[in-house]
C-alpha cells in the first residue's frame, strides 16, 4: 500500500474513532436527560429541539444549529458538562431548559466564572430555590381526532412524565362505524403511523371493548357522541377539564359554550374564533385575562406563524402597511379530485393544482395588533404539498432599514426574549419546505431570503411553518398557560 493510501486510511480511521467517542458522550447525555425527565421532572432541549427520544447521532447533528444563534461552535462535550451541572443542582424545580442557550451563553461569558458548575448555578439560581409547584395536572379532552387532534395527542402524551401538566383523558368523536372496537382500532392506526410526520415514538393499544385507547400507558377514554350536549364528562372521571375543539364546526362563543358540560370548565378552539379572544401565545396571551375566560381561540396556523415576526418588525421599525401572501399546503377540506365545493376554486383536485384562495390571516393580525387594522391585506395559494407552508410578508416601513439589521432583529428575538419558542432562525441557503416538517416553532425565518429596497422603506420577509405540528405545539403552550400548569422555562 502506498504512503498516500496509508495516510488516507489513517485519516478515515481517526475520523471514525472521534465520531464514535462523541456518540458515546451523546449517549451518556441522553441517559442523564432521561433521568432528569422522569426522576425530577426537568425537560432538556437543544436549540429548541426535543432530544429525549433522539438517537446519539441525531443529538450530534442538532449541535450544528448552534451557528444560527452564536458565533462559537457548541460541542457535545460542553452540553454534557452543562447537563451534569444541572443534575447536581439540589431541589431543582420542575422546568424546561434549553441546553443550547446555556451553552451559547457559557461560550460568551466563561471568562467570568471559575468553572461551568458556577456558571450553571448562577444562571439557574431561581430554579434551585423555586417552590416545587407545577406538578398539578389539567384534564384534557380532544373534541375531534383529525390532523390536528392526532398531533395534539402525540404531543401531550410525549410530554407526560409523571402524569403532570396536561393529562389527556378523553377523545370525543362522531361515530362513523356501528362497531366501536373496529372504529377505535382504525383511529389508533392513524395515530400510530402518519404519512407526513412518521411513526409515533411509542405504543398505542386498544382496550378489548374499544372504549379506551392506551397510549404509552395513558388510558384515554373514547367517547362517541353526536353533539356536545350528549356528554357528561364526570361519568368518565374528568374534573375541571379543558376541551380542545379541533373540529372547526363551532366558531362562535354560543356554539363553543355547548362544550361547557359537567366536568369541563374551559374550551379552546383550534381555528379563528368570531366573537371570542384570538390568542397567539408569546404575543398577546399576557394581555388577556385568560384565566377567567371560559371560551377562547388559539387563532389559525398562519396567524401564529406571522404574528411573532410582525411583532419584531413593528416594534423595531414600525409598519405603515403591508401584504401577506401564504403559499399553503393543501388541506383536508379540499377535494382530492375535481368535484363540487361551496368555496371558489377549492373544488379542483388539491394534489394536481395550485389554487388561489382567500385567507383571513391579515384580518386576524388586527385582532392581535389593533393599530394595524386596515393596513394589511392578504391572500393565499394552496399548493400540491401535504404539509408546511410559506408566508411571504411585504411591509412598507416607517423607519428605513437594511437586510443585515432586519435579520439581526429577528435573530435576537429567536434567541432571547418572549418569542424564542415561536421563531426559529435559519441561515441555510438550502432550506426547503420538507425541512420544517415537525418543527416545534411556529415559524422558521429564512434569513438568506430577506429583501429590502434601496431606500430601505420596503422589506420582504419569508417564514416557513409546519401548519400542522408547529401549530399544535403552539396550542399546547397556550393550553398550559390557561390551565396554570406551565413550568419555569429557560430559553
Amino acid at each position: 500500500m502506498s504512503d498516500k493510501k496509508m495516510a488516507l486510511r489513517s485519516q478515515s480511521d481517526t475520523s471514525l474513532s472521534k465520531w464514535r467517542e462523541k456518540e458515546k458522550i451523546a449517549l451518556e447525555l441522553l441517559q442523564l436527560v432521561g433521568e432528569l425527565r422522569f426522576d425530577r421532572t426537568v425537560e432538556l432541549l437543544l436549540f429548541r429541539r426535543d432530544i429525549y427520544d433522539a438517537r446519539p447521532s441525531e443529538v450530534l447533528n442538532t449541535h450544528k444549529y448552534s451557528k444560527n444563534y452564536t458565533d462559537h461552535e457548541v460541542t457535545v462535550e460542553t452540553t454534557f458538562a452543562i447537563t451534569k451541572a444541572i443534575a447536581n443542582i439540589k431541589n431543582i424545580a420542575p422546568s424546561r431548559i434549553d441546553l443550547g442557550t446555556l451553552a451559547a451563553q457559557w461560550l460568551e461569558t466563561q471568562d467570568l466564572y471559575s468553572n461551568i458548575e458556577e456558571f450553571v448555578g448562577d444562571k439557574l439560581t431561581d430554579f434551585s430555590h423555586a417552590e416545587q409547584d407545577g406538578l398539578d395536572s389539567k384534564d384534557i379532552v380532544l373534541y375531534g381526532f383529525g390532523r390536528i387532534g392526532r398531533l395534539l395527542a402525540r404531543r401531550i402524551v410525549s410530554m407526560t412524565a409523571k402524569g403532570d401538566q396536561l393529562r389527556l383523558k378523553a377523545i370525543v368523536l362522531r361515530p362513523k362505524l356501528a362497531d366501536r372496537y373496529e372504529e377505535t382500532v382504525k383511529r389508533a392506526a392513524l395515530m400510530e403511523k402518519d404519512t407526513v410526520h412518521g411513526s409515533f415514538k411509542g405504543r398505542v393499544e386498544v382496550s378489548d371493548d374499544g372504549s379506551e385507547m392506551i397510549i404509552n400507558g395513558n388510558r384515554v377514554q373514547m367517547i362517541y357522541a353526536k353533539q356536545p350536549s350528549d356528554i357528561d364528562y364526570t361519568e368518565f372521571g374528568i374534573k375541571d377539564g379543558l376541551v380542545i375543539d379541533n373540529t372547526g364546526v363551532w366558531r362562535d362563543k354560543a356554539g363553543l359554550s355547548e362544550h361547557l358540560r359537567p366536568g369541563v370548565s374551559q374550551v379552546m378552539l383550534t381555528a379563528p374564533g368570531k366573537d371570542i379572544s384570538n390568542i397567539v401565545y408569546g404575543v398577546n396571551h399576557e394581555e388577556l385575562d385568560l384565566m377567567n375566560e371560559k371560551v377562547m381561540s388559539a387563532a389559525s396556523c398562519t396567524t401564529n406563524a406571522i404574528v411573532p415576526v410582525i411583532k419584531v418588525i413593528d416594534s423595531n421599525l414600525g409598519i405603515e402597511k403591508g401584504h401577506i401572501e401564504t403559499i399553503h399546503a393543501y388541506t383536508s377540506d379540499q377535494n382530492l379530485l375535481d368535484n363540487f365545493h361551496k368555496k371558489q376554486r377549492r373544488g379542483r383536485g388539491a394534489a394536481t393544482n395550485m389554487v388561489l384562495t382567500s385567507t383571513g390571516a391579515a384580518k386576524a393580525v388586527s385582532k392581535v395588533f389593533p393599530h394595524l387594522k386596515g393596513k394589511l391585506t392578504g391572500n393565499a395559494v394552496r399548493v400540491p404539498t401535504p404539509n408546511v407552508s410559506l408566508a411571504i410578508m411585504n411591509f412598507t416601513l416607517k423607519n428605513p432599514s437594511d437586510v443585515a439589521s432586519i435579520n439581526a432583529m429577528v435573530k435576537e428575538a429567536a434567541l432571547n426574549g418572549k418569542l424564542v419558542e415561536q421563531i426559529e432562525y435559519s441561515t441555510s441557503t438550502e432550506f426547503v419546505s420538507s425541512h420544517a416538517v415537525s418543527s416545534i416553532a411556529t415559524s422558521v425565518f429564512d434569513a438568506p431570503s430577506t429583501i429590502v429596497s434601496e431606500d430601505g422603506k420596503s422589506a420582504t420577509l419569508y417564514a416557513w411553518y409546519d401548519n400542522e405540528y408547529g401549530y399544535s405545539c403552539q396550542v399546547i403552550r397556550l393550553a398550559k398557560h390557561v390551565a396554570k400548569v406551565r413550568r419555569k422555562v429557560y430559553y
